[in-house]
């Protein structure tokens, strides 16, 4: 006769099996999957519309600057009010918003509404909802999946998002090739639609308890959560030191490759795609690698190998080693990226995955404005190989530091 504990762990054992045999991550994935394209879709369109409409490389880039500031104003407290709040009605908010912006947008524009800064409040309103999706996505997901399934399930969502910016050139050619780009607006809304009534399957038994703390209370509550889990405050610093090495590499690719190796724009399109291949090639053998060694060594070692493809494109001289550069940096930046959002889950009570989620995500962004503004003027002074050359030299230090702190001996 099986006994109450047998049953449940022959269920867990069942469960565990994959992650595609559970049917709230499946929906949670192909809705993610459509609004990953969805994104990148308006991401892309925004901009192009706005230089269509001004011819102002100022305008476009400002345009494009835009989808950093609700992560790094707004992540905390969109954080507070998710552990607060029903996450799958969360969710459908967020996207039933997105697409109503989207609609309004097409629509004043096909009446010759070109408001500047109806854009801007557009571009910032759908990233705001973008990151509010994702954080709660992040809640439901330790929700339906037991522990041991969550590095499998965020490798599977970064592969997306990984295969998304790989597909960004393509998905630049077909906004280019609509007789009006404003109808990829059009286009992601309804995408969007889809989404929302996909998300509606969603098996959630959630129940949202009636909270005595306030809102400040709550976010309080949420910062001494993140100091009394050590390692995981350990990891933001680290990546609050690493995201600005990433920014400062990340900015000075385009014009280095535009620069100094005389790229067109159809070889940056293929040379970019590196990046993301590799990030693809990571995003599939980090359960694997996760499996075999400890989070510290995994994050000190990612960190020093993303160091070496920086020194690679420090020495690059031409399109090929360019690549190669590229990707080494997205192989190993992604190893780190997906075991730190999994560990993330795994150390951080259901309660507080919001707040955890939002808090440390403006964190991690703290450095990145300075950065590429530093990288901006070292590469003034001096040439953008330097940008690569320093921000190589800064990830040593910071493995040095990950292999003499406490981190490194985290299992």
């Amino acid at each position: 006769m099986i006994t109450a504990k047998q049953n449940t762990a022959i269920q867990e054992k069942r469960e565990s099996i994959s992650i595609w045999m559970n049917k709230n991550f499946v929906i949670l994935f192909i809705t993610g999957s459509i609004l990953a394209f969805g994104s990148k879709v308006y991401e892309l369109a925004l901009p192009l519309i706005l230089y269509e409409l001004t011819q102002s490389s100022v305008i476009m880039s400002t345009m494009r600057g835009i989808e950093f500031l609700p992560n790094l104003l707004l992540a905390m407290f969109i954080g507070v009010i998710v552990d607060r709040v029903n996450k799958k009605r969360w969710s459908l908010m967020a996207i039933v918003f997105q697409i109503i912006v989207l609609f309004m947008l097409f629509i004043l524009i096909q009446f010759g509404n070109h408001n500047l800064i109806l854009f801007y409040i557009s571009g910032f309103m759908l990233m705001t909802c973008s990151y509010a999706y994702y954080n709660a996505q992040a809640s439901i997901v330790k929700q339906v999946l037991p522990t041991q399934l969550l590095t499998s399930a965020n490798a599977s969502f970064s592969f997306v998002h990984k295969f998304v910016g790989i597909m960004g050139p393509a998905i630049t050619g077909f906004i280019l090739l609509l007789s009006d780009l404003h109808y990829g607006l059009l286009i992601t809304s309804t995408a969007f639609s889809f989404a929302f009534f996909l998300l509606l399957f969603l098996d959630s038994k959630e129940l949202v308890k009636k909270r005595k703390s306030n809102f400040w209370e709550d976010l309080k509550a949420g910062w001494k959560e993140l100091r009394r889990n050590k390692p995981l405050w350990l990891i933001t610093i680290l990546v609050i030191f690493s995201n600005s090495t990433i920014g400062m590499v990340d900015t000075m690719v385009i014009f280095f490759a535009k620069d100094e190796l005389k790229l067109d724009s159809s070889q940056l399109g293929i040379v970019l795609s590196c990046a993301g291949i590799g990030g693809l090639v990571g995003s599939s053998i980090v359960s694997y690698i996760r499996k075999k060694f400890s989070l510290g060594f995994i994050l000190g070692v990612s960190t020093l190998l993303t160091g070496l493809a920086y020194f690679v494109l420090f020495m690059t001289e031409n399109i090929w080693l360019l690549g190669v550069g590229l990707f080494l940096e997205g192989l190993f930046g992604i190893i780190g990226t997906i075991c730190i959002w999994s560990y993330r889950q795994e150390t951080t009570p259901q309660q507080f995955i919001g707040r955890i989620s939002g808090i440390t995500g403006s964190i991690f962004k703290l450095g990145m404005p300075f950065a590429i503004f530093a990288s901006g003027w070292i590469a003034e002074w001096y040439d953008p190989s330097t940008v690569f050359l320093l921000a190589f030299i800064l990830n040593i230090f910071i493995f040095i530091w990950v292999r003499k702190s406490p981190l490194w001996k985290v299992a």
